[in-house]
């Protein structure tokens, strides 16, 4: 492995829409759904808080992702917002880094009845499944917030150009 001090992926990625994405930015969350033995995961940061009586997250997923898929099957997901501490977490979650044994072995999960959720989140959502609709090459997943914990997030993990900051 080598450090560069430009972007690995600039060439690789001239998309200006994805350039674009890249700088608005926000903060980490990671996905999960699924039980015990059918778990995915997902580092996203393109989703969206929309304020109600009933709380909607609309969240733009990789329609190839296997967290996009066993989220469509079960109808119910996990989503909580890392923190500096989880950044690594957030590169194997985004496959840009090995997990050996897998993700899920990278950290405590404890299983809601929403999906295994990160043990150590402070900020997590349980949602459930609205609706579904194909946008660019995204699936836009809209979500019900059935179950909500806001914590103290001291220094969440955001990201930024294609690189994770405070």
């Amino acid at each position: 492995m080598t450090i560069h001090a430009e972007h690995p992926f600039r060439d690789a990625e001239p998309d200006p829409v994805r350039r674009f994405r890249g700088r608005v930015g926000g903060t980490v969350g990671l996905w999960t759904a699924g039980g015990e033995s059918d778990r995915a995961g997902l580092t996203v940061t393109s989703f969206l808080v929309a304020a109600g009586e009933d709380a909607r997250v609309l969240a733009l997923l990789d329609p190839d992702a296997d967290l996009t898929e066993r989220l469509l099957e079960s109808g119910r997901a996990v989503l909580q917002l890392l923190t500096w501490d989880d950044r690594d977490l957030a590169e194997m979650f985004g496959g840009t880094a090995p997990a050996p044994g897998g993700m899920f072995r990278q950290a405590e999960f404890v299983q809601t009845e929403w999906g295994p959720r990160l043990e150590s989140a402070r900020t997590w959502a349980g949602v459930r499944v609205e609706s579904e609709q194909a946008v660019g090459w995204s699936t836009l997943v809209t979500t019900v917030v059935e179950h909500l914990e806001v914590g103290d997030d001291e220094e969440p993990l955001r990201h930024h150009r294609g690189r994770y900051g405070r």
